[in-house]
């Protein structure tokens, strides 16, 4: 039976071999040290705020899982009012609650691009975004990243060769794995040109970027041409994403896209806490104020020192190049003390594995200092 079960075996054994020569071989690690690869950037996952709201909400009786889909019996009180404050909070026409990002995105460009239209991707965009788009019905091409000229390039190439259905462009405005910022006025400009779509993944901002956490987009929520991604589960510290639209797109996405349809619906435990981070995110100003000075102490120290700064935002990469190197460094610091992960291929390009730190109210600025110090004493010494 043993021999059996090794030879049906065989090919996912080849498979698990490949990455290993190449050091690309993956596994889950425990929680070690102090936290440099949290997204929980403003620390409110165990704040005390949210255990009382949740206890608050149990208490109340609302319960753990939903027992259905939204469109069935699981659609509850709670989803209704998060998505009530979330458009409220974010400043759009409506708003429809997910389990979690990569079930938003990937409904999102499953659903609402249709045949003969044509999605026009950054290339760095999360993992989902391109699975959404090659498992959609519409034609997809992918840019250089921070290129709007060559999305405008795109759109005039595809009509120009006949195509006449919807455009689709879609960006992260905060970049999550070398900390850069889409060029949105650029951006916009082309949608207004071209009369297209934007679809805009605010992952890495919600809660960190714009006036109370509202994100980059929210001076433009109100477009008809503008989606949203709102992630709760990154700064907001809980989990599901309320999706941002006009009216008009959202109840497309309930009659069209197949994820409202047949999957169950988020806990209703969980969008009660979603709520309540927003609700923090006005009453506590000084959570993103006290993240902003954080982010801006290893910039300056780092120029102090004579380096260059990988980015001035809360996700500073440092580029490695090898894959075996960056997971020589990451080894190094976790070592030290300091919960650092190598990031390799294919979640980033070939001769790009990186350390990818992210700063959150989870440390202060002492630890981040003590975790540079370490760094260049690691890169000096023997993890290079």
């Amino acid at each position: 039976m043993s021999s059996v079960i090794a030879a049906k075996s065989a090919s996912y054994v080849a498979g698990l071999d490949a990455p290993k020569e190449d050091d690309r071989q993956r596994g889950i690690m425990p929680r070690i040290g102090t936290a440099f690869s949290s997204s929980d950037y403003l620390a409110l996952a165990s704040a005390p705020r949210m255990k009382t709201a949740i206890l608050n909400a149990l208490e109340a009786g609302t319960p753990i899982g939903a027992g259905g889909s939204r469109l069935l019996r699981g659609n509850y009180e709670e989803h209704e009012c998060l998505e009530a404050e979330a458009a409220r909070f974010f400043g759009a026409q409506t708003a429809l609650s997910f389990g979690c990002g990569y079930f938003a995105s990937f409904p999102v460009l499953t659903g609402l691009p249709q045949r003969h239209n044509l999605l026009v991707l950054e290339s760095l965009v999360h993992a989902n975004t391109h699975e959404g788009a090659r498992a959609g019905r519409a034609a997809f091409r992918l840019c250089a990243h921070k290129d709007p000229q060559a999305i405008e390039s795109e759109i005039r190439d595809w009509r120009a060769a006949g195509g006449a259905g919807q455009v689709w462009i879609v960006v992260e405005s905060l970049y999550s794995m070398d900390g850069a910022f889409a060029l949105l006025d650029d951006l916009l400009a082309i949608v207004g040109r071209h009369d297209v779509f934007l679809v805009v993944d605010e992952a890495d901002s919600t809660g960190v970027c714009g006036e109370h956490g509202r994100g980059l987009t929210a001076p433009y929520e109100r477009r008809e041409n503008l989606l949203v991604v709102h992630t709760c589960g990154k700064a907001l510290g809980a989990a599901g994403p309320p999706v941002t639209a006009s009216c008009v797109l959202r109840d497309f996405i309930i009659n069209r896209c197949r994820l409202p349809v047949f999957a169950t619906a988020p806990s209703p435990l969980t969008a009660e806490a979603a709520r309540e981070t927003l609700l923090i995110l006005q009453e506590e100003p000084e959570r993103q104020q006290r993240l902003a000075t954080l982010v801006a102490f290893p910039h300056w120290e780092i120029v102090a020192r004579g380096e260059r700064s990988p980015s001035n935002s809360l996700i500073p990469p440092y580029i490695v190049g090898e894959n075996a190197r960056a997971l020589r460094q990451a080894a190094a610091l976790q070592a030290r003390g300091f919960d650092i992960r190598g990031i390799r291929p294919p979640t980033v390009s070939a001769g790009t594995a990186r350390l990818r730190i992210s700063l959150t109210l989870n440390v202060g600025e002492e630890e981040v200092r003590a975790m540079l110090d370490a760094r260049a004493e690691d890169t000096r010494g023997g993890s290079r």
